[in-house]
């Protein structure tokens, strides 16, 4: 069956990626507008409380319910990749399981994304790499193919290019475009470090909230007059 095979990108700015491993997605999302996170991919399995794994990645575009070309991806990526699957967010089969996410830990995958479903909870919590996908099914995959490894995928709605910068936590999946990661890095940090000084204020009782008065006007509703009910008169 055959398989659109694009180009690999270059090596990512490993500099750039230990900056991004000290964020959290939340941050990324906030600095890129508001729009750069994929709704829906949710960590599954392998993620350790309060951990983030960041990487650069590995795209897979699948049709719903097929993972030939996920094995494939298996064997192609590198170590440190986020295999990151565009599986038309079906939830009705099984992209990957236990044997896969062995697989690919011993391949030294960084993360595996799907936007979709996988199966064998207890197997991928155990042996397999930090998990987030869609959905838990234990119905399994075709592989009659076709597909397309390192183009240009949608996941949950969101662009990603091979060689995009990925951030996975507890909260979900973030992807920075590597032409703008410097920027959007930049900027995250900034967002960090302004939520640290808002964080010491609440502590210490300082918060300012004046912002919210200025945004948000309210406007009272008069309390009903005694013996008077609301939309008519008393008894």
């Amino acid at each position: 069956m055959n398989c659109t095979l694009f180009p690999a990108p270059p090596s990512p700015d490993q500099a750039l990626l230990k900056r991004l491993s000290r964020l959290k997605t939340s941050y990324v999302s906030d600095a890129f507008d508001r729009w750069s996170g994929a709704p829906g991919i949710r960590p599954i399995s392998g993620l350790r409380p309060g951990g983030v794994v960041v990487g650069p990645a590995f795209t897979v575009r699948t049709r719903p319910g097929d993972n030939l070309v996920l094995h494939k991806a298996l064997d192609m990526a590198a170590p440190g990749d986020i295999v990151t699957v565009a599986g038309g967010g079906a939830e009705d089969r099984a992209l990957l399981g236990g044997l896969m996410g062995l697989y690919a830990a011993t391949r030294k995958i960084a993360a595996l994304v799907v936007d979709g479903a996988v199966r064998d909870l207890s197997e991928l919590q155990e042996s397999a790499p930090p998990v987030f996908a869609r959905a838990i099914s234990h119905l399994g995959p075709y592989k009659d193919g076709p597909g397309a490894l390192r183009g240009p995928v949608s996941i949950s709605g969101l662009v990603v290019e091979c060689g995009d910068l990925v951030i996975c936590d507890e909260d979900g999946v973030a992807v920075i475009p590597r032409a703008r990661a410097n920027e959007v890095i930049a900027a995250a940090e900034a967002k960090m470090a302004a939520e640290m000084v808002e964080e010491s204020q609440i502590r210490a009782g300082t918060w300012d909230r004046s912002w919210l008065d200025a945004r948000l006007k309210l406007h009272e509703v008069q309390a009903p007059q005694p013996g008077r009910l609301l939309g008519g008169e008393a008894g």
